[in-house]
């Protein structure tokens, strides 16, 4: 998943090396489920074939599936893990961005939608509608695999843990030992390492950030990042950062991609129809101040 995973867990607990391990070797199992970097994969396979005919899907697998169809639809279309021609026609699925031409991104942008993908709860199985259609779990994956660990953790026993994945997806089992607040975590300024945005306290919460600080490139002086809206085939533009706190850390990945997207007054509104979802987005400009919806002033604690 192109990025670091870390378990913290509290001083002196005597299995947190199996613990570690254990959680560890999960994620490397379910980055070999769910990449498309590699042929070999079930999410390759399921690209390769489900165009022609119906394709079984492992158990877990389809539920995330079926969380990634939800998702689209109360987003509108604003998260969609059929995004993938579109971000191989921008050239970030080898992180060499490039402007397509109007005819390849309307080609790509046909291939995208959930209406592409057919999925059979009863069979459990998978088919496009589009033989060119294909999934990509960029924008959700990760957070699966968080929710994955904290379930294992959970099963052993575990009351007190924090995952993350790369500091912009965390997920927090129960509370730091002696806060009974929650784990703090802090939400980074996309572009000024030395400033953060707000600092959470998660109890058995998710928080998932979305930002176009490292893959993007100029265009006719505009910055132009990795984060598309699967709508217009363009990328988003409008905040520099978006972050999302939800149950489960899958969902609160999705969501910070679809509010990158949405910007400040849909997010809002989701917010507003979605009262365990919250949001802290930054609008554009230097000067720009945090805007909170759905979190307790006493949570957010803006720098």
């Amino acid at each position: 998943m192109a990025t670091t995973f870390e378990l913290l867990l509290p001083v002196g607990h005597r299995t947190a090396t199996a613990l570690a391990n254990e959680a560890f070797e999960l994620i490397d199992q379910l980055e070999a489920q769910m990449t498309v970097y590699r042929n070999d994969s079930e999410v390759a396979e399921i690209n390769r074939r489900a165009g022609v005919e119906a394709v079984p899907v492992e158990e877990r697998l389809f539920e995330l599936l079926t969380l990634a169809a939800r998702l689209a639809k109360e987003t509108f279309g604003a998260f969609d893990i059929t995004s993938g021609p579109l971000i191989k026609a921008w050239g970030f699925f080898r992180r060499e961005g490039r402007v397509p031409s109007p005819a390849e991104r309307q080609q790509a942008l046909d291939c995208v939608g959930m209406r592409n993908v057919e999925l059979n709860s009863e069979l459990r199985t998978v088919r496009f509608r589009r033989s060119d259609a294909e999934i990509n779990l960029g924008s959700i994956g990760k957070g699966h695999a968080l929710d994955r660990c904290a379930e294992l953790l959970r099963a052993r026993g575990t009351k007190s843990a924090l995952l993350h994945g790369g500091g912009s997806s965390v997920l927090a089992i129960g509370c730091q030992p002696g806060d009974p607040r929650g784990w703090p975590v802090g939400i980074r300024h996309p572009w000024d390492e030395t400033r953060r945005l707000a600092v959470l306290h998660l109890r058995d919460r998710a928080l998932g950030t979305s930002a176009a600080t490292f893959q993007h490139f100029e265009y006719n002086k505009r910055k132009l990042g990795h984060l598309l809206d699967p709508r217009s085939g363009w990328p988003a533009e409008g905040v520099q950062s978006a972050s999302a706190v939800a149950p489960s850390a899958a969902e609160a990945d999705a969501l910070a991609t679809a509010f990158f997207v949405l910007g400040i007054d849909k997010t809002r509104s989701f917010c507003q129809q979605h009262p365990e979802i919250g949001a802290v987005l930054l609008p554009n400009g230097d000067d720009a101040q945090p805007v909170v919806s759905n979190l307790a002033p006493e949570t957010v604690l803006a720098n």
